[in-house]
């Protein structure tokens, strides 16, 4: 049946339960009951039906036809609005690299300075800020070479360092905040209070506490070179290092982790590395798959 003779059976009421069913699935059919509705509280003596119910095809024909104009515009002003936010969101969003035990990696900033990330560590910076704010965040290890420009900031959960070309190292794990300097001039804050550091100079903040160190004679971190080394650092701090490069864990009921240890391990042998921190502190250890348990000779 023709839609035209569909509409002239509803607005008689001559539609069968079957076709009334169908005509309800019309795309106009709130629009259509609105108008019969109307329809019925109209009166007028020269009203004629046929020519009321072309007027209201038209206008049925007409609306769908703008539909159908600015059905397209509104799919298009879609994909650009979704367009726009990932543009937005992968330019503006910062970028994070993160090391697991016993991996390293080196990072190159925008600004051609060099970073690399000591083992369980993670640098943060934004890239599409970076030529107004030189700001980088760390948790763990890194070593930094610093291309001159304007101030850098290296912000960790202890304090912040801020230079404006150098290199240095900057480690910072739960109550351990160190940094040292090996070229130029770096400039440590922690607590409101500011330090400068030389060359050859670091800063340690040991639980809550500043630490006065000797002078560093190597020109970059040993770690660099797969080695971790330690000056009179209490052993807890040397065996927490020693599970970031290792996939170890170290049980230490029967040990002292606050005696004070100074030595070094290599990253590429796990026998030779436990003998390099057992031995000096006269311990002994048993091993068990991932688990090492020390004690006392």
């Amino acid at each position: 049946m023709e839609k035209d003779d569909l509409l002239k059976k509803w607005l008689n009421h001559k539609l069968t339960q079957e076709e009334l069913q169908a005509f309800k699935q019309r795309e106009d059919f709130a629009e259509l009951t609105q108008l019969s509705h109307a329809l019925k509280h109209f009166k007028a003596p020269d009203f004629h039906t046929e020519n009321a119910l072309e007027s209201t095809l038209n206008s049925i024909n007409s609306t769908n036809q703008k539909r159908q104009w600015y059905k397209p515009l509104l799919r298009i002003a879609a994909l650009l609005a979704i367009g726009f936010c990932v543009y937005y969101y992968t330019t503006t969003q910062d970028t994070t690299t993160k090391t697991h035990i016993a991996q390293k990696n080196e990072i190159n900033l925008p600004d051609n300075s060099e970073v690399t990330l000591n083992a369980q560590s993670t640098l943060t910076y934004n890239k599409h800020s970076w030529k107004d704010n030189r700001d980088v965040m760390l948790q763990g290890e890194a070593f930094f070479k610093v291309a001159k420009g304007s101030k850098f900031n290296v912000i960790t959960d202890l304090g912040t360092v801020t230079v404006l070309g150098t290199q240095f190292n900057v480690k910072q794990h739960d109550n351990f905040f160190e940094v040292t300097c090996y070229e130029g001039l770096v400039s440590v804050t922690y607590q409101s209070k500011n330090t400068k550091l030389l060359p050859g100079h670091r800063f340690l903040i040991r639980d809550g506490k500043q630490v006065t160190t000797g002078k560093e004679t190597v020109k970059t971190p040993q770690w660099l070179n797969n080695e971790s080394a330690f000056k009179s650092v209490p052993f807890k701090y040397v065996i927490a290092e020693f599970e970031r490069q290792y996939q170890v864990t170290f049980v230490t009921d029967k040990v002292d982790t606050k005696m004070l240890f100074t030595g070094s391990f290599t990253h590429n042998n796990l026998e030779v590395a436990l003998k390099s921190i057992t031995l000096p502190m006269h311990l002994s250890y048993s091993k068990t798959k991932d688990t090492i348990v020390l004690k006392r000779e």
